[in-house]
């Protein structure tokens, strides 16, 4: 293994918007230090948390058209029948799939299928828990309508308690990849995904996902085993 190839793996990526913020952090780590030094250390440390939560590992992507893969890393908090936000213009009752992540949790976000981006609508709101369900509803929050192959899916950064910046880098209309990186949320926050009524859940509450990799769902039930890609 090349030295080059030995770095790349033991070192996650960090993820360019945390760069302004890593250095905020060590900066005032600096400074507090020259008034205590046992600030400096505490900042050290907060610094430390902040490059963690910008990183940006690989991810190995199941390439199948028939699969819905994980938005975000965190945790399942909800699954089942929901109507969608009324801004997305999807008629009817959707499954829908949560992703809650806390501030440990890796913050890109990714497209759960591939597609074209037909809608992104931007909802100001409040800044409730994220884990409450009327967070889909209340919350300052991001959508996208993805055109997929099995009809729209929608995918909606949600701020959270601590929260209150949400980005998104992709636009529409443009086409994207199934675990193609489209955004994060700082700092805290959750992702819901709405899926045509017919997809089969394959996750449940309390379960872990990684995002990218997870798979949240399915359609169809004669599914061939995924290619992947690492992105």
């Amino acid at each position: 293994m090349s030295l080059a190839e030995t770095i790349r793996s033991t070192f996650v990526p960090i993820h360019r918007e945390g760069y302004r913020f890593i250095a905020i952090f060590l900066a005032a780590s600096i400074i507090l230090g020259i008034l205590w030094e046992p600030f400096f250390w505490i900042g050290l440390l907060l610094t430390g948390w902040c490059a963690y939560f910008f990183r940006d590992p690989p991810r190995v992507t199941p390439v199948d058209d028939r699969l819905v893969v994980s938005p975000a890393d965190g945790v399942i908090s909800s699954v089942g029948p929901a109507l969608p936000p009324p801004e997305l213009g999807i008629d009817g009752e959707t499954t829908r799939i949560s992703v809650f992540m806390n501030v440990f949790s890796c913050h890109i976000n990714r497209a759960p299928v591939r597609g074209r981006i037909s809608l992104i609508e931007h909802r100001p709101g409040r800044f409730l828990n994220a884990e409450l369900d009327k967070a889909s509803e209340e919350n300052e929050r991001n959508s996208l309508v993805i055109e997929s192959p099995n009809g729209p899916v929608a995918v909606v950064q949600i701020a959270g308690l601590v929260a209150r910046r949400i980005v998104c880098w992709v636009e529409a209309p443009e086409e994207i990849a199934v675990g193609e990186r489209f955004g994060l949320i700082r700092f805290g926050s959750r992702v819901d995904v709405y899926l045509p009524a017919e997809a089969r859940p394959r996750v449940a509450v309390g379960q872990v996902a990684v995002g990218g990799e997870t798979i949240l769902a399915e359609f169809g039930s004669d599914a061939p085993p995924p290619i992947v890609r690492v992105s």
